[in-house]
């Protein structure tokens, strides 16, 4: 008895996980170019990523966990909040000024597309090799 259900319970998560890759290449780009170009870019990745598991940065904490110079990130930054992907807010503390970025939920919902495009390419890759 216990090995029938034992039989069913992975007979299950055997479906759930079916279920998940058919979700996932669903979403699958006819080709690499209808990847996010503006996300596949390694340091506009690192910034995306980087928002995605904090709340909210500031220009010099991003600045250090990407490894990048100031130009480089702002640049980058600006090009994701052209996008709706990042929010920008410029605030002072005292007479310092302080720049703090966020992922907009649009920034979410791209990034997730994107990991789900990389993905089901890289299931493709492996399936073909």
């Amino acid at each position: 008895m216990a090995k029938q259900q034992a039989l069913k319970r992975e007979h299950a998560k055997a479906h759930t996980e079916e279920k998940r890759l058919r979700s996932v290449q669903a979403n699958v780009p006819k080709s690499m170019h209808e990847i996010d170009r503006l996300i596949h870019e390694r340091l506009r990745l690192g910034i995306i990523s980087a928002l995605a598991v904090n709340d909210s940065l500031t220009f010099n904490e991003l600045k250090h966990m990407v490894k990048t110079t100031d130009g480089n990130l702002s640049v980058h930054a600006r090009k994701l909040e052209d996008a709706g992907y990042v929010h920008c807010s410029k605030t002072f503390e005292g007479r310092t000024p302080k720049t703090e970025y966020n992922l907009t939920s649009a920034g979410r919902k791209a990034l997730e597309r994107y990991l789900d495009h990389m993905e089901a390419v890289i299931g493709h890759m492996r399936k073909s090799a």
